[in-house]
């Protein structure tokens, strides 16, 4: 994605040294409102499923939105009782205020959560974390409507969720399968940058971030998940399903003016952590002729239908003079935004007077072909002239390719360009030190050597004697040497017997 500037990239992704330490590399979110019944049951069921599978140390975080009745007694018990359960209070309601207040203080690597009512299938919880602290991955979502779903619920609320994310699809171009599903994950070095551009504090929290993080270019790792209904759940699906039309507007608008810096999210070129010289790789000749292409085709087909209209009451010049000055600016807007991927308004004024000069370059050659053809017949028909006007904007049309991606929108570095391109991005990553204070992070542009990543001892119970080793990869300043981290088999399934679902 081209951007006029990126000032607050991200670096590449690393997988999270493994070690001893005392920082929780999982902190699992329960946000609740008045879920005195189901809290503990839920806690208690996740709590032994991690204790029992998770490789590592984990924390769970009780999200007490503002509730009204004797919920947040229960989460302050089950905080007493188990040491791995942390509780938060706000004093205001809202899944994504509790989200976004939870995970921007949380100091764990990685950020997840779930609904109370646990109707996804647990099994689902170590592949969906997998992916983020490996590095492959930005974001992780459980996906209801992946192929390999096993989903029990109405059709009522089966045609909400396939109608709603085909509005996405549609509205927003969202490539992801399932934006509301209570099951996600997030690497906290994206949370840092992502959630302040996140308004939503309700349902739509998790669509909005989701889209913004699609359109920036970050991966998002999809688990395909056994999902039940839960018959007692409180959303109000009219109001929800109001305020997520709303929101689709509003973050489609953003887009639309580039309001929003995505080009903060950047990542640069591969996952490893060290730079790369890269020979004779193109810098994205393709996919800019392929957007040129199509903007042009669209914009040639507006041309014409101007030309036709202006045609009407004016001269055949002045007709083409208007309708290219017109189509012009479309055409640079578009391509500006979609061809070189250039986001916000900065330099936007002078892009379009750099476009307007390629405007008078191909003004000179249709309007010189419509001379050309005047003087050779008197009265020339429609057809001839369209058929003329055609060929010389194909001719004006691969000049301004060459113009625009050499001269408006040329690559940063360009001028210096040889055959090898470097993909160049910081040695260190974002920290997860303890010594870091609770709910502070850094200042921009200073990183420190990662705290190795706390693993929680596993016991090694009689059925279940080998373990299978894991080599973790190294880091990019040689500080820290390969460290083999010992993973306990786990059963092949988390089926709760007291479960009835």
């Amino acid at each position: 994605m081209r951007t006029d500037s990126s000032p607050g990239t991200l670096p590449a992704r690393e997988h999270l040294p493994a070690g001893d330490a005392g920082t929780p590399v999982l902190d699992v979110v329960i946000p609740v409102y008045n879920e005195e019944k189901d809290l503990q049951p839920c806690v208690r069921r996740l709590h032994e499923h991690l204790t029992r599978t998770f490789p590592y140390a984990f924390r769970i975080t009780i999200a007490d939105n503002a509730s009204t009745d004797t919920t947040p007694l229960v989460a302050a018990r089950l905080e007493a009782e188990i040491p791995e359960v942390t509780n938060f209070s706000l004093e205001q309601k809202g899944r994504g205020r509790a989200l976004r207040t939870v995970w921007s203080a949380s100091e764990a690597p990685i950020l997840a959560y779930m609904d109370v009512d646990l109707s996804t299938d647990l099994n689902a919880l170590l592949p969906l974390v997998a992916p983020l602290i490996s590095g492959h991955s930005d974001l992780a979502i459980g996906s209801r409507l992946a192929p390999a779903s096993r989903v029990v619920r109405g059709p009522k609320r089966e045609l909400i969720s396939r109608a709603y994310n085909l509005i996405l699809r549609g509205s927003l171009q969202a490539r992801f399968s399932d934006a509301q599903c209570g099951f996600k994950a997030i690497r906290r070095d994206v949370a840092q940058v992502l959630l302040p551009l996140v308004e939503d504090t309700g349902w739509f929290f998790d669509t909005e971030m989701l889209v913004l993080a699609e359109r920036a270019g970050l991966r998002i790792h999809e688990v395909p998940v056994d999902w039940v209904d839960d018959p007692d759940s409180t959303v109000h699906i009219v109001k929800t399903a109001t305020d997520d039309l709303k929101g689709v507007w509003r973050v489609g608008k953003a887009l639309a003016t580039g309001s929003l810096p995505l080009d903060r999210l950047t990542r640069p070129f591969g996952d490893d952590p060290r730079d790369r010289d890269l020979t004779n790789v193109p810098t994205g000749l393709a996919r800019q002729l392929v957007g040129f292409c199509v903007v042009g085709g669209l914009s040639t087909l507006f041309y014409l239908l101007l030309y036709s209209v202006f045609r009407q009451f004016s001269g055949s010049q002045i007709a083409n003079a208007l309708a290219l000055l017109v189509s012009a600016i479309a055409n640079t807007a578009a391509n500006r935004r979609l061809t070189f991927g250039v986001r916000g308004r900065g330099g936007a004024v002078r892009h379009q007077a750099q476009g307007l000069v390629v405007f008078g370059i191909g003004l000179a050659l249709t309007s010189g072909s419509l001379a050309a053809l005047n003087a050779a017949g008197s009265s020339p028909a429609h057809s001839t002239e369209l058929a003329v006007l055609i060929a010389a904007n194909l001719a004006a049309t691969v000049l301004r390719f060459l113009l625009f991606r050499a001269w408006v929108f040329p690559e940063r570095g360009e001028s210096n360009a040889g055959s090898t391109v470097v993909a160049s991005h910081p040695l260190s990553s974002p920290t997860y030190s303890t010594s870091t204070p609770h709910g502070t992070t850094p200042p921009h542009g200073t990183t420190a050597p990662y705290a190795p990543l706390p693993q929680r001892p596993v016991p090694h119970p009689q059925p279940y004697p080998t373990a299978t080793q894991v080599r973790a990869g190294e880091a990019a300043d040689g500080s820290w040497r390969d460290a083999t981290m010992r993973l306990q088999q786990v059963r092949p399934h988390d089926t709760d017997p007291g479960d009835p679902r």
